[in-house]
């Protein structure tokens, strides 16, 4: 079993930066494709950004030049670096591990609450 821990949430300003981090632990059993996902209040939860085993990186066109995904898999750990935060970023922000090997299984995180306030 893997557990997910997530941090670095909390309130900012308009414009500015929050970093946050998602951190593994347990029978971590091949390296995972990381995703980020947020969920506004009364909204459907969104894919934020992706790294793939491979190290390719996909984001959202909401957040493409203002966030950063990036990992260590030497900590099987996950980040996400976010700029330029605007108030519509308000949102419970998810990390979420996929594994393929050895079987299909997937992990959440607790998620972290980040506002921005304008």
């Amino acid at each position: 079993q893997v557990q997910l821990v997530e941090s670095g949430g909390g309130l900012v300003q308009a414009g500015g930066s929050l970093g946050l981090s998602c951190d593994a632990s347990g029978r971590i059993p091949s390296k995972p494709k990381w995703n980020w996902y947020r969920q506004a209040q009364g909204e459907q939860r969104d894919l934020v950004a992706s790294i793939t085993a491979d190290g390719k990186i996909n984001y959202a066109d909401s957040v493409k030049g203002r966030f950063t995904i990036a990992r260590d898999n030497a900590k099987n750990t996950v980040y996400l670096q976010m700029n330029s935060l605007k108030p519509e970023d308000t949102a419970v922000y998810y990390c979420n591990a996929v594994f393929t090997f050895p079987r299909e299984t997937n992990y959440w995180g607790q998620g972290t609450q980040v506002t921005v306030s304008s």
